[in-house]
């Protein structure tokens, strides 16, 4: 049975007790511009120093990648590349959409080399089910089965489900200044 994507979060009273303020399903996100993928955005954090107390925080899930010392945690679920939709419709529309749905996530994508990317953070991604290639400027690939972790620091890279079912990938995101 598949991982569904559950969200808890604790707090504290004023009086410092603490307290569970959150426990629900996530719900997926799909957009058209990476079809059969369903995004789970979980938490995030503001950039700079993350603080915690007796405070309410709310999450802070866009812009899509965290600028400096913000943080995000989402699931991803990949579809087979063999059983993926087809890009069904206008190519700026499917952008309009996923501007709309997940502000800044396809900004960071080059329209002449489908799917690489490079972002400005720190991530660690862990492989929950199924299997995803992890491709590099170079074309080198590994694949990441359940229980590997990547650390992903500011490369160019694309992501390939070469499997025959979906993939699901936790990914935490932790905004960085790029050094060169």
């Amino acid at each position: 049975m598949p991982i569904q994507p559950r969200l808890i979060v604790t707090g504290r009273e004023p009086d410092g007790t603490s307290v569970f303020v959150t426990d629900r399903p996530a719900e997926p996100i799909s957009v058209g511009a990476i079809p059969g993928s369903e995004f789970y955005l979980m938490w995030g954090t503001e950039d700079g120093t993350a603080t915690v107390g007796t405070k309410p925080r709310q999450p802070t899930t866009f812009p899509f990648f965290p600028g400096a010392g913000g943080t995000r945690i989402l699931f991803l679920r990949w579809a087979p590349d063999s059983s993926a939709p087809e890009h069904l419709g206008d190519p700026a529309e499917l952008g309009a959409e996923a501007a709309a749905k997940l502000p800044g996530l396809m900004d960071v994508f080059e329209p002449d080399n489908p799917g690489m990317h490079t972002t400005d953070t720190v991530d660690y991604g862990i492989c929950l089910e199924g299997e995803l290639h992890l491709e590099l400027d170079d074309g080198q690939e590994v694949k990441l089965t359940p229980g590997a972790v990547v650390v992903q620091q500011g490369t160019r890279h694309a992501w390939h489900n070469r499997g025959d079912r979906p993939a699901l990938m936790c990914y935490v995101l932790i905004g960085a200044e790029r050094d060169s």
